[in-house]
């Protein structure tokens, strides 16, 4: 049975090397000193995998090592990922774990139970060479009297799947990444009670002077369909801004369809009183690894969303001089 670390197969060599030469293409350099790139990826059901470099039609679960291989290619080529969907069992995420190498390190909640949170937990994922552990993590849970408000679409419990808040520090900057994945529902307006929680609770906190810093990033699968009105009714009416680069029709999030907006970056621009963010953007965007991966004579598109993710990685550039 072969292992993670045994020498890549030689008939998969040239995808690799598609993959790493389109990968230069599409996200900018590593630059000491100068940039930051973060990153938001919802890995579909990034859990366990087939000790196989090619699955076939009866291998479950269908990820594969070559799978892993291409995962770990894609997020080496970002400083800090937020990464959503990592389930109980973190056999695939440990096998990418190694890949990346001792530079790499992570840290990851817990599993979110009952069958709302879908056995998952929120990891983040940073080159240590570029970025560390400033000294804050934390699940945020909302306080009880928002859950008493009697309110049109307020939030009445705590969120299905807590969102994740870890402190990081680049060279001089110092950033507070919080990262969610909001409960998808029956109909987007499920989404609204927590969509505005979160917004509501990063507002307060931006707000407070005495806050463990006031870089503020917020980034995840928010399952928003559309970018229109849930959007602007929860997230940008608190103040969070999405840059135009990441509202671009041609920054999908989806394999499927390029329709939805599920995954976002989000930021306070100094609006409504609340801080600035002291990192200037220097470009974002998404990364389309379909063209390049998927096989269409072995597998299906659907297959190969449990393979890679139905996901596209979504990310920012940001300047730390």
């Amino acid at each position: 049975m072969p292992n993670i670390l045994d020498p890549f197969p030689i008939e998969l060599q040239p995808r690799m090397q598609a993959l790493s030469d389109n990968l230069d293409i599409r996200i900018p350099a590593k630059k000491i000193g100068r940039n930051l790139l973060i990153a938001t990826w919802n890995i579909r059901a990034f859990g366990n995998l087939s000790r196989v470099w090619t699955s076939s039609q009866t291998d479950s679960p269908r990820r594969d090592l070559s799978s892993v291989h291409y995962i770990a290619e894609i997020v080496s080529r970002f400083d800090v990922v937020a990464v959503q969907e990592v389930k109980a069992n973190i056999r695939a995420f440990r096998d990418m774990m190694k890949l990346l190498g001792s530079n790499w390190s992570f840290i990851l909640t817990d599993v979110t139970v009952g069958s709302a949170g879908n056995g998952e937990r929120m990891a983040y994922v940073f080159d240590t060479r570029r970025a560390n552990l400033s000294g804050l993590a934390s699940e945020i849970v909302v306080p009880k009297e928002w859950l008493d408000e009697v309110e049109e679409n307020s939030l009445k419990d705590q969120f299905v799947r807590s969102p994740y808040a870890v402190s990081f520090r680049s060279e001089s900057k110092t950033f507070i990444l919080v990262t969610l994945h909001i409960i998808y529902g029956k109909k987007s307006s499920d989404r609204i009670a927590e969509l505005k929680g979160i917004a509501r609770w990063l507002s307060d906190w931006a707000s407070d002077i005495n806050t463990y810093d006031q870089n503020l990033i917020c980034l995840g699968d928010f399952n928003i369909d559309e970018r229109g009105d849930l959007l602007n009714q929860t997230f940008l009416a608190e103040g969070l801004y999405v840059p135009p680069a990441l509202q671009a029709p041609e920054a999908t999030r989806s394999i499927f369809n390029k329709d939805k907006y599920y995954d976002q970056i989000a930021w306070f621009n100094g609006d409504n009183k609340q801080p600035k963010l002291s990192m200037d953007l220097l470009a974002a965007g998404n990364y389309d690894f379909v063209p390049l991966l998927w096989n269409e004579e072995t597998h299906s598109k659907l297959q190969h969303s449990w393979m890679i993710s139905d996901h596209y990685p979504l990310w920012a550039e940001f300047s730390i001089r």
